[in-house]
């Protein structure tokens, strides 16, 4: 990440998109960003679950817990995509690339009380260069399995039809003493922490698939015979993931031993889910925060700081 993308021999780093990188090595500062965005977002989304993506602090070398085609691999190849898209749109954006900018005004009429304008995120852009970068290395890759490219591809693709489905109308008001008699607005994109949220309900219900001829030539489809076929919007996996209760390198689980647990929940962060039924530990801890906080007139807060103990629970 502390590569100055302006010398073409700096893209041997990315051996598998080399090509790629040379042609568009201003978009490569959007790369770096998109996959610290990745490792990030994703941890964040999955702090309360037994598998909390610390495995992506590896990347690229990748456990196998990311390289078997698991549920969990299916989310981060979708996650990872749909942030190479969204960087590259929002860079188009705040001008950072010379070859896109603003998207083009949405083709649908304004409404009565409002106009296009503003700066909308370039969608268009960041779809192509952004499938162009995630989907071209499996394309040209030999590593891997026929099947597990074909599941890489597809949970690209589902990844950044996540980030179309989430393009929404943004608007800001215009008039005297904030009116908003006229309205301004434009197409925009949510936080990558709300694509990421989405994206973990489609991990929740991925389904699991073979990929065997169907007529002519190959498909993903559901393993199961009692499962519904599988749609362009669905996440899937080939292997059943560990329980991640334990650590089994072969396995790439880390176990869940000393993790903070909610003893009052009963969900994915409770101390009986999250610990296994192994049990946890309990200790009180001391903490410092703000307290007593007054405002003065005009324009300043003040707060003493206090100290307070806490209960904390970790896994057995």
């Amino acid at each position: 990440s502390g590569v100055g993308w302006n010398q073409s021999h700096q893209c041997r780093l990315v051996p598998d998109q080399l090509q790629t990188c040379r042609r568009n090595l201003e978009v490569m500062h959007s790369m770096v960003q998109a996959a610290h965005h990745t490792k990030s977002s994703c941890q964040k989304t999955f702090a309360d679950m037994r598998w909390n993506c610390s495995s992506i602090q590896r990347a690229p070398s990748f456990g196998p817990d990311l390289l078997k085609g698991t549920r969990e691999s299916a989310f981060v190849y979708a996650l990872a995509a749909a942030a190479l898209t969204h960087s590259i749109a929002r860079a188009c954006t705040s001008g950072l690339l010379p070859l896109c900018s603003c998207s083009p005004s949405p083709s649908e009429p304004p409404g009565p009380d409002f106009r296009w304008g503003g700066c909308g995120d370039n969608l268009g852009y960041g779809l192509q260069l952004g499938a162009a970068f995630a989907d071209g290395a499996l394309k040209s890759s030999k590593l891997g399995t026929q099947a597990l490219r074909a599941m890489n591809l597809h949970n690209n693709a589902v990844g950044r039809q996540v980030v179309s489905d989430s393009l929404d109308t943004r608007c800001k008001c215009h008039g005297v003493s904030g009116s908003c008699s006229v309205k301004t607005c434009w197409k925009g994109l949510p936080d990558l922490e709300e694509i990421a949220s989405d994206l973990k309900s489609k991990y929740l219900a991925a389904i699991k698939v073979t990929h065997r001829f169907v007529g002519p030539r190959k498909q993903l489809v559901p393993k199961a015979m009692d499962v519904r076929p599988v749609e362009e919007t669905d996440l899937v996996y080939l292997t059943n993931s560990p329980d991640y209760c334990t650590p089994n390198l072969n396995l790439g689980s880390l176990g869940t031993q000393d993790r903070q647990c909610n003893k009052s929940s009963v969900g994915s962060d409770g101390c009986d889910l999250l610990c296994c039924g192994r049990g946890y530990n309990t200790y009180t801890e001391e903490v410092l925060e703000r307290c007593h906080c007054k405002y003065h007139w005009c324009c300043y807060v003040v707060c003493k700081r206090c100290r307070r103990k806490v209960e904390r629970h970790v896994c057995k």
